[in-house]
Parts: structure tokens; sequence; C-alpha cells
């Protein structure tokens, strides 16, 4: 072989394992919140004199901070006290549903710094200028973030529907077949910001999105496997598995509010009969509770109202919801025997009186043994498992994946 292609072959070599050990060692201090290089070094399994050469160049290219306090935690001389930078690089999601946009920006540690949502019908309007209002909310987002010496590096949208290669090949509630939604949100966003670089943008179904974030900042504890809903005008669904998103062949598992409750039920936008979402959609809801079933938000609050007062509509609205979710939901867990479900959206305000008909149903539905009565497996999301913090949360692992690829984004070496 010849010498020189041995020799290109070893540096490529050593840059790839450098390129690991920098993500490694970043990753450790982002997980621990505060770490010494002692520590970071017992965690990652490298000497002390490795991590010491790679947090160097993390805290030189912006990616780490250096406080003046000292921790002895560790055997030997204290050490200063290492973190992620409040500053640099960072991530944005921005979250396009039925009647809001949600855009926000999380920083290197996970912390949501910007949250812009406004409340816009976008039921009929064109898909062109709906994504317009969300790069120009974007465009805000990023003042508000570059005010804080934040630079996102990437834009995330989360979008309700069939998502796939930058477009949403369908989304019924909001009429939407085959647009290429990436394409017209970077071109909306480039051109409130000439002056500045592009910024790459992806998709994701938003009901993935929501499921990450559950799965990184919520309470779930130990558990790396749970199907979610998302409940807002139709019902979106996914699923993790060990710590990771089910697509299914073509990137399309999930789409729960489409599985048919009731045969002979109520047509459904996607062209079917019965769907989930026509029972425990907000749309439905508010329509059986005798409310307005455009009134979004303030719909919900109304509907909550009146369950919590005793309406009987409101009340029979949600127990059939919960009935129509435990009926789909025991299908689910008899396939996939998740170690929970878990309820977003509009329906953590309901859980309280949707919870006991989907338990009632879950428990006389589900394998027995699989679905313990009173197991607590179906539970609520946290607040903090939304779609758009997911998508920003999503930007951001792409940098602690791969720090390299974003030296120079950050601010410069300093200290807390």
């Amino acid at each position: 072989m010849n010498s020189n292609h041995t020799s290109l072959g070893a540096k490529a070599d050593k840059e790839t394992v450098r390129r690991h050990n920098l993500s490694l060692v970043l990753r450790a201090v982002r997980d621990e919140g505060e770490a010494t290089r002692a520590g970071v070094a017992g965690r990652v399994g490298l000497t002390r004199a490795a991590v010491s050469s790679l947090v160097e160049q993390l805290l030189d290219s912006g990616f780490l901070s250096e406080s003046g306090k000292t921790f002895s935690g560790q055997a030997g001389r204290p050490g200063t006290v290492l973190k992620v930078t409040r500053s640099g690089p960072a991530g944005i999601g921005v979250e396009i549903n039925i009647d809001y946009v949600s855009v926000c920006v999380v920083d290197l540690a996970g912390t949501d710094r910007v949250r812009l949502t406004e409340h816009l019908d976008n039921r009929g309007a064109a898909p062109a200028g709906v994504l317009a209002r969300g790069a120009r909310i974007a465009a805000r987002t990023l003042e508000s973030a570059a005010e804080q010496e934040l630079h996102p590096v990437g834009v995330q949208l989360a979008l309700p529907g069939l998502v796939s290669g930058g477009t949403v090949r369908q989304a019924p509630n909001l009429g939407w077949n085959r647009v290429p939604a990436e394409e017209l949100f970077a071109r909306a966003l480039a051109g409130l910001r000439p002056d500045t670089p592009a910024l790459p943008v992806s998709s994701e179904n938003e009901a993935n999105l929501a499921a990450l974030a559950e799965l990184w900042f919520g309470d779930l504890g130990p558990i790396r496997t749970f199907l979610y809903l998302t409940g807002e005008i139709g019902v979106g669904g996914a699923l993790v598995l060990d710590g990771e998103l089910l697509r299914g062949a073509h990137g399309f598992a999930g789409e729960i509010g489409h599985v048919v409750a009731d045969a002979t039920g109520p047509l459904c936008r996607c062209g079917s009969r019965g769907c989930l979402e026509q029972y425990a959609g907000l749309s439905a809801l508010l329509r059986a509770a005798g409310v307005d079933e455009d009134s979004g938000a303030p719909g919900l609050a109304e509907l909550a109202r009146r369950v919590t007062a005793g309406d009987p509509l409101a009340v029979a609205a949600v127990e059939r919801a919960g009935t129509m979710l435990g009926r789909v939901l025991s299908g689910a867990v008899n396939l996939l025997d998740p170690d929970a479900v878990v309820l977003g959206g509009i329906y953590r305000e309901l859980m309280p009186r949707l919870s006991p008909a989907a338990d009632r149903e879950l428990t006389a539905r589900v394998v027995s043994g699989l679905w313990p009565r009173d197991s607590g497996r179906l539970r609520a999301s946290s607040s903090a498992g939304d779609a758009a913090r997911g998508a920003a949360a999503l930007v951001v692992r792409s940098v602690l994946a791969d720090p390299v690829a974003y030296a120079g984004r950050g601010a410069r070496r300093g200290t807390d």
C-alpha cells in the first residue's frame, strides 16, 4: 500500500477519534451540569491528560465555560468547575399547528431561553402564508436570542400530519397536501434576514418531537419505552422504543388519531369514518360539549370550566373521549407492550376527568397482566414535553454530537 495513503488514513482515523472524544467530553459536562476535569475523566474513561487537552479545545471554541470556584469532591487537588456555556450555539424550534405557532430557542444545556407563541387560525390558509407567519415569529425570536449572545445554528420545524423529506405529504386538519414546508419556510426566513447567513432548516412530525421532549426533559424517570399522544384539533401519536423513535417503514408511524374507534362513526377529514380524533380531538370535544368548535384555546378553557362545574354535556363529552382513547390505546398496548402511555396537549388539562374512563377501557381490553388496574402507567405529560422545545433540542443534539462542525459559531473563551 502507498505510504501516503497509509498516512492519510491514519490522520483521518485520528481526527475521527478526536471529534468523537470532544463530543464525549462535552456531553459529559452537559449531563452533569457542573463537573471538573477529573470528574469528566472518571465518567468517560479517558486519562486526565487527554480530558484536559479536550477541555481546553472546548473552552477555546466557546462550548464550555470555566468558573472561578473550585470543587473538591474527588481525590487530589481541587479542580475548577466546568459548565456548558450559556452563550454561543443554540437550536431553534418552530411548531406550526392548526391554531397556533410556537417558537423557542434552546441553549446547549437544554434550557428554554426564548419563547414566543401566537394563536392563529391556520385552517384553510395558504401553506406559504402560514409558513411565512412562522418565519416572522422565528425572526423575532432570533433577535431576542442574539441579545443573549445565543447563535442558533439551525431550525427544526415541528409539523402536523405525514412529514417526510422536507414535505408535508398530508395534514388533513390544515388541508395541506405535498407542501414543501422546509423550502417555503427557509425562503421566507432568508427574505427577512437578507444580511445574515441562511440557517439550515429541517422538519419532523410534531408528535414525534413532543415525545422526544418528554423523553429528554420530562418526568419519566427510568422509562425509555412509551406511547405518547398529543391532543390538539387532531390527535397525534409517537412511540419511543428504548429511547429511540419508532418511525416505521416510510417514516409515518404514530398516526393514532386516524385509527378507527367506531366504524359507523362520523366522517373524518382523512376520508375514513369513526377515527379517534372524531371523538377525542379538540374540535370534536368542544362540539359535543356545546362549545364553539372553532374557539381553540379559549374553548378549551371553557370546556374545562364546564367540566369542573359538572355540566352534563361537557362531562359526557370528556368521558366519551376517554372511553374512545382507552379503546384505541388498548390495541396499541397489546401490540407494543410499552412501559407507559403519556397524554399531552389538551389532555394534560383534562386528565382528571379523562383518565378514569380511559383506564377502565385499558384494564378491560388489555391482555391480563399487561395493564394492572391503577398501575400509574397512564399519565399526563410534563409541562416540558412540547414539540417546539423538542425541535430546538434536536438541533442542539447535533451540536453535542459533533462540536467541531459548529466551532467558530459560539462565544470565545471566557469564565462565568
